[in-house]
This record gives C-alpha cells, sequence and structure tokens, in this order.
C-alpha cells in the first residue's frame, strides 16, 4: 500500500493505492481512494474592502491568479485588463464589464479560484 496526498482545485486528498503483488502476474491494482478532505488553510484576508464595489467580477473558469493589472483606485474603462488567470495553462485575461475605478482586488497572485469566485469589484 502507498500512501499520497492529492490536490484537486484547491481541495487536498489523502489517496491509499494497493499494488498488485510482485508475482508477475498480469493483475490490475486495486485502488482504494479515501476521499478525507484535510483542513484548509485559512482564507487570505481582502486585499481591500472585499466586495466594497457596487459591481462585481467574477471568474469565469477555475484556474491560479497569475498577475494583477489594476489596484485599488485605478480609473478602468469597459475591455481594459484588471487581472490575468492562468487557465489550463492560459494567460486569460479578467476585464472590467463596463467603466469605473477598482473597488477591492479580492485575490493575490498565485491564488487558485474556482468558477464563479469573486475576483474583484467596481464602482461605477
Amino acid at each position: 500500500m502507498k500512501n499520497y496526498t492529492i490536490t484537486v482545485n484547491g481541495n487536498v486528498y489523502d489517496v491509499t493505492v494497493e499494488e498488485a503483488g510482485s508475482t508477475g502476474a498480469a493483475q490490475a491494482p486495486r485502488r482504494v481512494v479515501a476521499p478525507a478532505p484535510k483542513a484548509a488553510a485559512p482564507a487570505a484576508a481582502p486585499k481591500a474592502a472585499g466586495g466594497a464595489g457596487n459591481i462585481r467580477i467574477e471568474a469565469k473558469a477555475a484556474g491560479k491568479v497569475f498577475k494583477i493589472e489594476a489596484n485599488p483606485g485605478a480609473a478602468v474603462k469597459k475591455g481594459d485588463t484588471v487581472l490575468v488567470l492562468e487557465v489550463m495553462k492560459m494567460e486569460t485575461p479578467v476585464v472590467a464589464p463596463e467603466d469605473g475605478t477598482v473597488a477591492s482586488i479580492d485575490v493575490a497572485v498565485g491564488d487558485q479560484v474556482e468558477s464563479g469566485a469573486l475576483l474583484a469589484t467596481l464602482n461605477n
């Protein structure tokens, strides 16, 4: 038996895999998966007043925060890049849905985010 710790979309699982005997017989290994999530690390505090703005910018897909282009207080136009996510090994810009001022950036570079997660807010 071998024990592994695997992280999938930010969830940590302990997995035990039983190996086939070393008798040379062609036998598929039997897997025993124990999806016992470990306690998640405490969430980081928001980078500004979390969710302070009236326009929410949410992740369209799960990924990792690659770069933050606009800081709280910055004026942005519709279509300006606010931050960049790495989604399936591709840099994907997350843009302002309308003109406004960045009220909060609710993630940090390196954070794993799920689809629909709050990334930033704007005030118009």
